[in-house]
């Protein structure tokens, strides 16, 4: 797809992988709508965008709120039609047993991560369809086809994601409207900040810059495919797990386990 003067929407925009995924298609001369719930931070970025000569519109939103993305999304469509690619990009994750997680922290990465997704696409999927054009690119992670000790929210609402983008899918059929889910292994943003990763390694040696994951979303706008695994060969790791479970599950739990229980330990 030629991105020139499209109109993409970024959530999570204000740092990381949004951030980079903005400024490669800024690059590409599309004309962005940045959404975070860091204003500070979007403004920055917009500001680091300027040189691009391109439209950005700024909008301050928490997803996980239904209200505040039904708020968002009205303004961009009284003023447009349409958007073009609608980046969900926005989430989180908080570490730990779901034995010690309070159920109001794991209910807010579902919110964000999950939630926030439908929100956005429930408020911009019906001008798309009536467009008959628009692509939506879900960005997921690999713990979409792995369920993790430590992190079991987390990877349920990028189960969710992926099943409910799959599901779209075959819906959208026929309509001029394509989804494509991204799914990158570790990467290095701020994702790790949150302090229930302070006792854990920060980033392994196979971990990811934000601009290959950004590249791939761009990727992503443009393709048939239901989901891209960054980087491509870990789809063999998915195959592997999904075609014999009863080896690949015990050896990734007890990995991830002896890592939680050291954290539980310090």
């Amino acid at each position: 797809m030629n991105f020139k003067n499209k109109l993409v929407l970024i959530t999570g925009a204000s740092s990381g992988i949004g951030r980079a995924a903005a400024l490669q298609f800024a690059k590409k001369g599309a004309n962005l709508i940045l959404v975070a719930r860091n204003k500070e931070k979007l403004n920055q970025t917009a500001e680091d965008l300027k040189k691009f000569n391109v439209s950005i519109f700024v909008l301050e939103c928490d997803v996980s709120k239904k209200s505040d993305v039904e708020k968002m999304a009205k303004s961009i469509l009284e003023k447009h039609d349409s958007v073009d690619i609608l980046v969900n990009n926005a989430g989180f994750a908080i570490y730990g047993p779901v034995s010690k997680l309070s159920i109001e922290e794991i209910e807010s990465q579902m919110a964000t991560n999950y939630f926030g997704m439908i929100y956005c696409v429930k408020n911009f999927l019906p001008s798309m369809i009536k467009k008959k054009s628009g692509h939506i690119v879900n960005v997921a992670s690999v713990a979409a086809s792995f369920g993790l000790p430590g992190i079991a929210s987390y990877c349920a609402s990028k189960f969710a994601m992926l099943g409910f983008s799959e599901g779209l899918k075959h819906e959208l059929k026929g309509t001029g409207v394509g989804i494509t889910v991204v799914s990158p292994i570790m990467v290095r943003t701020n994702f790790f900040d949150h302090p229930s990763f302070e006792k854990m390694p920060k980033y392994s040696p196979t971990s990811l810059s934000p601009e290959t994951v950004a590249n791939a979303i761009l990727k992503a706008a443009n393709s048939s495919r239901l989901e891209i695994i960054v980087p491509s060969f870990v789809r063999g790791a998915v195959w592997m797990k999904e075609t014999f479970p009863y080896l690949i599950n015990p050896i990734l739990g007890s990995a991830f386990k002896k890592q939680l229980d050291k954290n539980e330990e310090n």
